[in-house]
């Protein structure tokens, strides 16, 4: 499931009451493992299963510290980034097809 896009993610709970940032190199396949709550953790502690925001990288670096800028984010800025693309907070996992 590698389609080897870089990115940075933001997933939430199904009532947006939790915001969990995450990269990875193969963006299409680390939502995935989400979902099915492959890897255990923050995500999958609490629920973190919808994609309602992402952004491609140019590479792995540029990913890292994108990730790293939008973590010190306060909720508030996160909660506007993600507004800014996705307003109805829908689920854009369908985007991926997955």
């Amino acid at each position: 499931m590698n389609d080897g896009t870089c990115g940075i993610y933001i997933l939430t709970n199904p009532v947006n009451s939790v915001l969990y940032v995450g990269m990875s190199t193969d963006i299409a396949g680390r939502i995935w493992t989400h979902k099915e709550k492959i890897v255990d953790g923050f995500a999958k502690k609490y629920n973190c299963t919808k994609l309602v925001y992402y952004e491609a990288a140019p590479d792995k670096l540029s990913a890292l510290e994108r990730e790293k800028q939008i973590k010190k984010y306060s909720r508030f800025k996160k909660e506007q980034l993600v507004i800014s693309t996705n307003p109805s907070w829908n689920d854009l996992s369908n985007e991926m097809g997955l």
